[in-house]
């Protein structure tokens, strides 16, 4: 007999897996995804959502595991555009198949 599984249960954001879920973010953003901040009216990050290369919006980034990649140096942005993944985040990267 098999589960029955909500669709966004497969993308909750698994405790004690920080490393697990970094490199989700790392693959899919090597994949050529970005990440879009929107900023309050102090200028500071109210809020970041992740794309995929196709425009799909992917679930799981909060501000926590933003400021972890940007802190590793892992994100940029350039000319105020969206944080895209840099050659050291590209190194941080573990391989898997579907990377291209």
């Amino acid at each position: 007999m098999r589960q029955i599984i909500s669709a966004t249960a497969s993308f909750a954001r698994p405790r004690g897996r920080a490393a697990l879920w970094k490199q989700r973010i790392l693959h899919l953003l090597a994949q050529g995804g970005r990440i879009e901040i929107e900023k309050n009216e102090k200028k500071r990050i109210a809020s970041v959502k992740c794309l995929t290369r196709d425009g799909w919006h992917y679930p799981g980034v909060d501000l926590e595991l933003f400021r972890k990649l940007k802190r590793k140096k892992a994100v940029s942005s350039s000319d105020g555009g969206p944080y895209r993944i840099t050659r050291r985040g590209l190194a941080l990267v573990r391989s898997e198949l579907d990377n291209r």
